[in-house]
């Protein structure tokens, strides 16, 4: 990143912290698999409490394939934390009947934000097709949860355009609707280059899209992972990324090293562009997250004690 200051735009982000225009976070994590995962989901939420993000976003699979593990989840969370917790619910491979009775379980464990998304296809097959008796595209999926009670909504904004969008002005329409139905923000698919981003706001500014669009960012915690996950979304990884954690596969101590210059620099120079809101993809790891978080003056006033 050309210019990069660290000092300079340090000192914007500790600007930012003094006004009444804070910078918040919030949080999205994978749902468990095992009670050895379950808990380590727990030990992870709890770190991140005293950052008092928005919100802490539990993930579906691919084409709804967790939804039960996601569901178990959302449930931990809400019973042994203090978080605002967001379910993630989607289109795929569900009646509207099927759909809503999610909803219900959502509310019942007092989960009123909801991540709303098409869903990918399922495994095995290459293009999505809308259950029969299904919502067909998120914006209808919105206009739902709109008529069925007062839920805060987040759908997906996509800076290099959704695979199967034929054109960017497609994907921007797709957007446009998704917020017009009464989603009240769009978090980005993760990017690493801060200019696409840039773009992208202005760009839907130009379709006429004004609603809050918060940047996505992925924590890189392994990076031949990252690039497996990048070509699966058709998401670019830089030349210069590449050079960052090249000749680091086995040295996990100098790849975590990388891993926070490169996170630091991206949020740090977002806040010093306007930023005041990040969504962080932890992969279920809190220790980038927080380090974030530090970057960005988010610093815990007070211990949160957990809900059980």
């Amino acid at each position: 990143m050309k210019g990069f200051d660290v000092t300079t735009l340090s000192k914007r982000v500790f600007n930012a912290r003094q006004s009444n225009n804070r910078i918040t976070v919030s949080f999205e994590a994978f749902p468990a698999r095992t009670p050895h995962d379950q808990d380590a989901l727990v030990d992870m939420a709890q770190s991140l409490q005293g950052y008092e993000p928005t919100f802490l976003s539990v993930t579906y699979g691919a084409g709804g394939s967790t939804r039960d593990r996601t569901m178990q989840s959302v449930a931990l969370l809400a019973r042994h934390t203090c978080h605002k917790i967001a379910g993630h619910l989607t289109c795929v491979g569900a009646s509207r009947d099927e759909t809503n009775k999610i909803v219900d379980q959502y509310v019942a464990l007092g989960v009123r934000h909801i991540v709303a998304l098409r869903g990918d296809a399922p495994a095995g097959t290459s293009l999505y097709e809308p259950h029969p008796d299904g919502y067909k595209e998120t914006s209808e999926l919105v206009s739902s949860l709109k008529a069925r009670g007062k839920f805060d909504i987040s759908v997906a904004a996509y800076p290099e355009k959704h695979p199967d969008s034929p054109t960017t002005a497609r994907d921007l329409d797709n957007l446009k609707a998704k917020l017009d139905a009464g989603a009240d923000r769009a978090i980005t698919q993760f990017f690493f280059d801060n200019t696409m981003y840039y773009r992208f706001l202005e760009t839907a500014q130009a379709h006429g899209i004004f609603r809050q669009i918060v940047p996505g960012i992925l924590l890189i915690h392994d990076f031949n992972k990252v690039q497996n996950f990048a070509k699966r979304c058709q998401a670019t990884i830089p030349e210069w990324l590449q050079a960052r954690f090249s000749g680091l596969e086995n040295d996990p101590d100098a790849q975590k090293l990388a891993a926070v210059s490169v996170a630091a620099e991206q949020v740090l120079e977002l806040a010093g562009q306007g930023v005041k809101h990040f969504h962080f993809f932890t992969l279920n790891r809190p220790d980038l997250a927080i380090a974030m978080c530090r970057c960005l003056g988010i610093v815990p006033d007070r211990q949160i004690p957990s809900a059980a």
